[in-house]
């Protein structure tokens, strides 16, 4: 059946690549379980017959539910990635390798590139529209009267952004996701 809260775990087989954290948890909650440590791919033990449950890291539920599981409960742990120095510490070039790296991750996450095709007489006007950051790139079709054009938008502004190009007339709109940029 299926698990309305953690007490339903009592005496059952759980999965985690955290045992210690587990134990910890279930010896605080009161809860008597089997801990079954793996090694990663934790969202399969149930399917595999390893376990019961699991209890694993989750930032959407998205792996869990296409394993056919769900989330019960609140989060055993709730935690964030941090980086830490000592106030006055020097920044060291790895430190600051590292800093630029995340910073380029988390800023890609807001902006998505925006590609389109758009003929050259409403050209200015979809620029104007999507002005990238420094310029958006253009570049010439084979048909004279087109041109191409690509640039960075403001996520959560996509679909207003799509929305207006297509009025204007452009045609073949990709949105790609940004993995890293720097700014």
């Amino acid at each position: 059946g299926t698990a309305q809260s953690f007490q339903d775990f009592q005496g059952k087989r759980i999965a985690t690549s955290y045992d210690g954290l587990l134990r910890s948890w279930l010896a605080q909650t009161g809860i008597e379980a089997t801990v079954v440590r793996l090694d990663g791919a934790v969202e399969n033990a149930v399917a595999l017959g390893v376990a019961d449950a699991v209890a694993d890291v989750v930032a959407t539920g998205t792996t869990l539910r296409k394993a056919g599981l769900e989330v019960v409960g609140d989060p055993i742990l709730v935690s964030e990635a941090t980086v830490v120095r000592r106030t006055g510490a020097p920044m060291t070039p790895a430190v600051d390798t590292m800093i630029r790296r995340l910073q380029s991750v988390m800023v890609a996450r807001t902006f998505v590139l925006v590609d389109y095709d758009i003929h050259t007489a409403n050209l200015e006007q979809a620029c104007a529209i999507t002005p990238g950051i420094e310029s958006p790139t253009v570049s010439p079709l084979h048909e004279s009267d087109w041109s191409a054009v690509r640039a960075m938008v403001k996520s959560l502004d996509v679909h207003r952004v799509m929305d207006e190009l297509y009025e204007l007339g452009a045609r073949g709109i990709l949105v790609t996701d940004i993995r890293a940029c720097r700014l």
